[in-house]
């Protein structure tokens, strides 16, 4: 499909003057949600409620968390089970607010930069996958969000229209690159979020909003994603230049060929000043079954915090070379892996739980 020229990519940016920040840039708190019902996490919820807690733990010995519950009830019971745990509680900024789910990364807004220096959410329509019908409450989190920070919000639109794009469906370098996919963003057919759209039309949107003038567009994502590819199960920036992508060593795994795939795009690809990134190769874990269903683990999902990189963990064998990885990625933040047996049946983990504010 055509993209638009590199010229008119940077031009709409200059006249919008916002950046998103990279992941590993210095962060105000990062956004969570408390879950309040077990749907995401069917058998698991009493398990699922003290992995948040754990969570909560780890970010708050580094930067505060902003944490979403749903009425005073739930702030009591939840601010209990923190002092359980001997949680930091004046690191903690509780945000009053009914949802219907606890993905903040796709449900949350997009704080950038803007160009007089100050801070703004860009708010992307979340409509739930374009899958799932309960999430018009998730619809107003990105309001919420920006009231308390006391920041304005922008509500993202393209041609008079509301533009559709989760925060798990990217992933930048702050200096303009940006990765997605096109499984996600651009299958006619299967949860499709802007009908219509073409690589062109994303382009413009990532440029006016997020300040992009380059991107990288990967294939296909791993299975049993249920969000249909996004790129936070697959591929992350650690630093301006370089990635680290995920890769399957059997030939017999479904996963195999689409990240290998992805593997040669990105082996291919260039960078917003024109060089080659440096790719870096990270494991997958054992394909993981919990009643007869492939759940997507994936170490790519991986939170970056002030001064430590937080990681999921599945009691296999390649956590470790998962984590050494990263610690060579990050040879000045702490590398600290959290199980995430119970998270992942959810669908999700660290990074799809999480966003971060600037």
């Amino acid at each position: 499909m055509e993209t638009l020229p590199k010229e008119q990519l940077i031009n709409n940016t200059m006249n919008k003057g916002r950046r998103f920040p990279a992941e590993w840039e210095k962060q105000r708190g990062v956004l969570l949600c408390f879950p309040h019902n077990g749907n995401d996490w069917p058998g698991k919820y009493q398990a699922i409620q003290w992995a948040f807690i754990e969570f909560i733990k780890k970010i708050t010995q580094y930067e505060s968390v902003f944490l979403i519950v749903k009425d005073d009830s739930q702030q009591n019971k939840v601010g209990g089970m923190l002092a359980k745990a001997n949680v930091n509680l004046a690191k903690v900024i509780f945000i009053q607010k009914k949802t219907n789910r606890s993905w903040m990364r796709d449900a949350g807004p997009i704080i950038v930069e803007t160009a007089e220096g100050g801070k703004e959410a860009i708010n992307f329509n979340f409509n739930g996958w374009a899958k799932y019908a309960n999430h018009l409450l998730d619809k107003h989190v990105p309001e919420a969000v920006a009231n308390t920070l006391e920041i304005p919000m922008t509500v993202a639109k393209y041609k008079g229209n509301p533009v559709v794009l989760e925060g798990g469906a990217i992933d930048v370098n702050g200096k303009g690159s940006l990765l997605t996919t096109e499984e996600c963003l651009l299958d006619p057919i299967t949860q499709v979020r802007n009908s219509g759209f073409t690589k062109s039309d994303y382009e413009t949107v990532f440029a006016e909003y997020l300040g992009i003038t380059n991107v990288i567009w990967l294939g296909n994502g791993i299975q049993g994603d249920d969000t249909h590819g996004h790129i936070d199960d697959l591929c992350r920036f650690v630093n301006a230049d370089s990635i680290v992508t995920v890769v399957e060593t059997n030939k017999k795994d479904a996963n195999f060929k689409p990240l290998q795939d992805n593997l040669k795009i990105l082996q291919n690809a260039t960078l917003e000043n024109g060089k080659s990134p440096n790719i870096i190769e990270l494991p997958m874990p054992q394909k993981l079954i919990f009643e007869n269903i492939r759940i997507p683990a994936s170490y790519a999902n991986f939170l970056i915090i002030n001064g430590a990189v937080l990681v999921p963990t599945f009691n296999d064998a390649n956590d470790r070379l998962a984590l050494n990885t990263l610690a060579n990625c990050f040879p000045d933040k702490e590398i600290i892996g959290i199980g995430a047996i119970d998270l992942i049946w959810g669908f999700g983990t660290l990074h799809c739980l999480s966003q971060q504010i600037y």
